[in-house]
């Protein structure tokens, strides 16, 4: 759930239940005042009955018989309540009701019947009528009930229609706040998004609020130290993958020195064993024979072997002619099972040596793998060198027709992921239409990665 919406809504929550209490303690504070009013109205008249009687005691008689409530009614009085006068001990004397009571209600149902089960409204007040320490009756003055619901009604809704503006009020306020104040985490998350695609160059900027300012450090320095890391990693990566070139460089040049001359003087020796024994001992012909296969098998393993290790043309003719004769050699080896296609575009001399043997060798993993693992009938190797970038893009139609293993462990792959890694490049692996794996790779020109 979104965090402003999730904040606005305990707002107004919190706001809904606020006016509830308020309107509940204004209705309560309205009934309260109708009865502390309704006590005044007896308590005053009270009093005014208590004069007439001590009047009518001193022999001053009266206009009107007693009880006169005219005063009363002439001074303004409460409509819609009613008074009357009951002697100690008899019948009621006089009553008398002010106004009129209301139409039709113009308030709900369910606010009638929850007013009146709440507060019981148009409860009598009654005052007893006492002079000289003799009860000469009780005064009762009844409160109009529908009067009393319609200004609690009234008063309600006046107070929710203030409530409610001022909880739209509060709301936008807050929300506006809050966005504002929640600004800084669609930056925070863009960042994140960067770091894990692999941009930990980037920096998040200073930030208003104190919190935002400590989590955007916490991540900066994250992404400094993951920096060095990596760093550090591809340096690693960059001198093991040099020595691996310079034990390979080493090797090629044992084997064709002391290896590939011993078996050449070998294969000298047997020629001329061969001739010998074809005049004087023609019985040892068939070892001699035999001898002599078993060389021209190791002068080609041994051949073989070198061009894996490091092909005799890449250092004198170099990339072009050495991916070349890499796809001649396995389109000879498949036997027509996977045509291997080579194109080059621009000039490979701008490669440095490292970009060189990286791109030679990337290649060289991706045949191998097509023919072990693909089941390709065709293959296609571009690499376009540009002003400032160097592109190698192998694709087959071989079975591949997912990726799972885009994210694997494998030798291979990692081996090309950190020769790639190492030249501050990018690899890329897709699924061709139909099937068929597309292994591309971007080299950026000008960039001092490993030396070769």
């Amino acid at each position: 759930m979104n965090l402003q919406l999730h904040l606005l809504s305990r707002i107004a929550a919190i706001a809904l239940a606020c006016l509830l209490a308020i309107s509940a303690y204004a209705l309560f504070k309205s009934h309260r005042q109708a009865m502390q009013a309704a006590w005044r109205i007896a308590d005053s008249q009270g009093k005014l009955l208590e004069s007439q009687l001590l009047l009518n005691k001193a022999g001053i008689g009266l206009a009107r018989p007693f009880p006169d409530f005219e005063f009363w009614k002439q001074s303004g009085s409460q409509p819609g309540v009613c008074l009357s006068y009951a002697d100690a001990g008899g019948p009621m004397a006089r009553s008398l009701c002010t106004g009129t009571k209301p139409g039709a209600a113009d308030w709900p149902e369910f606010f009638d019947s929850g007013y009146r089960w709440t507060f019981n409204p148009g409860q009598p007040a009654v005052r007893p009528i006492e002079l000289q320490g003799r009860i000469h009756g009780s005064l009762t003055v009844t409160p109009s009930a529908e009067l009393e619901i319609a200004e609690a009604w009234h008063t309600a809704l006046s107070l929710t229609a203030l409530s409610c503006v001022t909880l739209f009020a509060v709301c936008m306020l807050v929300y506006l706040s809050l966005r504002r104040a929640l600004n800084p985490a669609k930056t925070i998350v863009q960042g994140i998004a960067a770091m894990e695609a692999g941009r930990l160059d980037f920096r998040l900027p200073a930030f208003e609020l104190n919190e935002w300012q400590r989590i955007a450090a916490a991540i900066n320095q994250l992404a400094a130290s993951q920096q060095q890391l990596l760093d550090e990693r591809r340096k690693l990566v960059a001198k093991l993958i040099t020595l691996q070139e310079a034990e390979r460089r080493h090797l090629t040049r044992e084997l064709h020195d002391e290896f590939g001359q011993c078996l050449a003087a070998i294969q000298a020796v047997t020629a001329s064993i061969r001739q010998t024994a074809a005049r004087q001992c023609p019985q040892l012909l068939e070892e001699t024979d035999r001898i002599g296969r078993i060389t021209a098998h190791m002068m080609d393993s041994v051949r073989q072997l070198l061009g894996r290790l490091r092909p005799a043309e890449f250092d004198e003719l170099g990339l072009a002619a050495s991916l070349g004769s890499l796809i001649a050699g396995w389109n000879g080896r498949s036997q027509g099972k996977t045509r291997f296609q080579l194109h080059i575009s621009g000039d490979c001399g701008v490669l440095s040596d490292a970009q060189a043997i990286g791109l030679f060798r990337i290649t060289q993993e991706c045949l191998t793998n097509i023919a072990k693992h693909a089941e390709a009938s065709a293959a296609r190797i571009d690499l376009t060198i540009r002003a400032d970038t160097a592109g190698l893009r192998i694709r087959d139609d071989g079975k591949a027709n997912r990726l799972p293993f885009a994210d694997s462990g494998g030798i291979g792959l990692s081996g090309m992921r950190e020769r790639v890694a190492a030249l501050h490049g990018q690899l890329e692996l897709a699924i061709a239409e139909p099937r068929g794996l597309i292994v591309a790779i971007q080299l950026p020109l000008g960039v001092t990665g490993m030396r070769a």
